[in-house]
């Protein structure tokens, strides 16, 4: 195992790499040891005072969340799950004894809508933090995870928040703990015997799984052994320099049962990649964005498959474009070309090095565009295009462009901010999103390439598609960057038919249509990429059924979503780092990889 530069230690169940946090505990249980373990602390674990079903949490993106912890020995497993499903900050009420009280921990989570307060036994016998507990819940919205004995739970008699408590005390039970909270694993279990006068026997709230859960390969029927051929894919890739690292990511039945990250941001090998790394994932943007929002209109009657383009463009009525359907435009085959020239053909009084009210359109460090390039330049020329043979299979970036100008319009709000508003925020997903610096520093985002002709910079955090970039980083068919965990939520919400956290995002028979195989010329679904039923061509992978649905990008990355095996499969990397090349597609490094789940998973049934 790969240790950094700064001595962080990766605590790893099989394959599965749950968290990162300063070595100060054992590694948890791993394989059928730590299913074992799972199902002993789901037995023991129970919700209580959860009469307004906060729990599982629900609007995350109307929630500031705060974890408070004071000696729980698994705090950091716990907190660590807890990121995975939506931004919560760590405070340590150890820090707060003495001069600084927990009234100055009080105050310092002023900011914070909703507290999740993890104790034990210890932690109870202090009246200051019961304190605390009943102080808070008055104003904000608290959980308390309780883990240790039925004498503690009894010194939350006055506690009147939502307390899942545990009697068993484990790495594993707290990461069983923090999952319930999200929804991520259910809880099935109610008081077993009378605790006290207001917790009886056979009390207690039963909830659902709502989300992702974060286990081990085992808990999905695989053994951990048959994935080990993921790493020797990975190690090749980067022997061979297909790309300086990645992430690998593989979600079975809703269960995330493989995430791992490999190699460097670059091959100076100064940052390692890390499973939070945010990505440029070119494409599949298309499907993540684009294609996400166009669903969503289709399904509130505001966009129709069967209009035409000049339906919702005035601009396109009097072109080629105007009555070019929107399904044809979805699936690549209205004759649109691939793209159009950009940087090649930009003047040099369109750009310069400083931003000003003529220049405001940054393309990366050190180059703005003139104001209104995309509408005088940009826009004219995608309209004024020429048409290929109409019906005929086209891949084509012009196709998302039309489709971001038609939604926009429908919407009169930009495609960054809808997508934003209405999938990544409240589905709990925490990087994904366009023009990741205005949230993210440098370090945070693997560069891609190191553009030395056009740009002349290497391209961290801006966007690698010159039409994407010279669009302001936000297009319909390039520009999303994302963590493979964002990725994985995403696509469950999709493989749930469109509903993820109790929340229908998108109507299940819209998913359906729009995942299916919808052309006699093509393997296209709308807007989706599917499986190829040529069988030479092994796309994606020599084993993915003919229900696969999802899509590559250009910089080295793909998503697939399977329904026959319940599977999502997530790759992120940058191969086009330093420069453009090919390898990874040769090597085929994607497929293979893709081919090792598929095999572990029949190894199993």
């Amino acid at each position: 195992m790969r240790k950094s530069k700064w001595h962080i230690c990766t605590l790893i169940v099989t394959g599965f790499i749950l968290f990162n946090s300063a070595c100060a505990q054992n590694p948890p249980l791993s394989g059928l040891a730590y299913v074992n373990e799972e199902k002993l602390a789901e037995q023991s674990t129970v919700l209580l005072n959860n009469a307004s079903y906060f729990v599982p949490l629900q609007s995350l993106d109307e929630l500031k969340i705060a974890s408070v912890h004071f000696s729980n020995l698994y705090s950091a497993g716990f907190d660590s799950l807890l990121n995975k499903y939506a931004k919560v900050s760590v405070y340590s009420g150890k820090d707060y004894t003495g001069i600084k009280s927990l009234d100055n921990l009080s105050a310092d989570l002023k900011w914070y809508n909703t507290l999740i307060v993890q104790v034990n036994d210890a932690d109870l016998s202090n009246p200051l933090v019961i304190n605390f507990i009943n102080t808070n819940q008055k104003i904000k919205n608290v959980v308390v995870a309780l883990f240790g004995s039925s004498n503690a739970l009894v010194k939350l008699n006055n506690t009147a928040v939502p307390v899942i408590w545990t009697e068993r005390v484990s790495s594993v039970s707290a990461f069983y703990s923090a999952q319930a909270i999200f929804g991520g694993v259910p809880v099935t279990q109610k008081l077993k015997k009378n605790i006290s006068a207001l917790y009886k026997a056979d009390m207690g709230f039963i909830s659902n799984k709502i989300r992702l859960q974060y286990t081990v390969p085992e808990d999905a029927g695989i053994n951990a052994v048959n994935l080990a051929g993921i790493d020797l894919i990975a190690n090749e890739a980067m022997m061979n320099q297909a790309t300086p690292g990645c992430v690998v990511l593989v979600a079975k039945d809703g269960k995330v049962i493989f995430n791992k990250a490999y190699g460097y941001h670059t091959y100076s090998k100064t940052l390692p990649d890390k499973l939070t790394d945010i990505f440029d994932v070119a494409s599949m943007t298309k499907i993540s964005a684009t294609t996400m929002e166009t669903m969503q209109l289709v399904d509130q009657g505001k966009l129709n498959l069967d209009g035409i383009v000049g339906d919702y463009l005035p601009a396109a009525r009097k072109t080629n474009k105007n009555d070019l359907h929107i399904s044809e435009v979805l699936e690549h085959q209205a004759g649109l070309i691939p793209d159009i020239p950009t940087l090649e053909v930009i003047k040099p009084s369109d750009h310069t090095t400083d931003s000003s009210a003529a220049y405001p359109t940054k393309v990366n460090d050190n180059y703005y565009l003139r104001k209104d390039y995309f509408k005088d330049v940009m826009w004219p020329e995608m309209l004024n295009s020429p048409l290929k043979t109409r019906g005929s299979y086209v891949y084509s970036d012009l196709s998302m462009c039309f489709m971001q100008q038609i939604i926009e319009t429908i919407t009169a709000k930009p495609e960054n901010i809808y997508v934003q508003q209405q999938f990544y925020a409240p589905l709990g997903m925490q990087t994904a999103g366009f023009l990741p610096l205005y949230r993210f520093t440098p370090n945070q985002i693997v560069p891609t390439e190191d553009d030395q002709v056009y740009r002349h910079a290497l391209l961290d955090g801006y966007v690698h598609d010159p039409t994407a970039a010279l669009m302001g980083g936000v297009a319909g068919h390039a520009g999303l960057f994302a963590s493979a965990n964002d990725l994985a939520i995403l696509y469950q919400m999709m493989l749930n038919r469109g509903t993820y956290g109790g929340v229908q995002y998108i109507k299940p028979a819209t998913v359906d249509l729009f995942t299916a195989k919808q052309s006699a010329v093509s393997r296209r679904g709308l807007g989706f990429d599917r499986w190829d039923p040529i069988a030479d061509r092994h796309y994606p992978s020599q084993l993915a059924s003919p229900e696969t649905y999802g899509h590559t990008g250009f910089t080295g990355t793909c998503v697939w979503v399977d329904p026959k095996y319940n599977l999502v499969y997530i790759f992120l990397s940058n191969r086009v780092h330093p420069n453009v090349g090919s390898k990874l597609s040769s090597l085929n490094i994607r497929p293979r990889i893709q081919d090792v789940v598929y095999q572990a998973i029949q190894k199993g049934m």
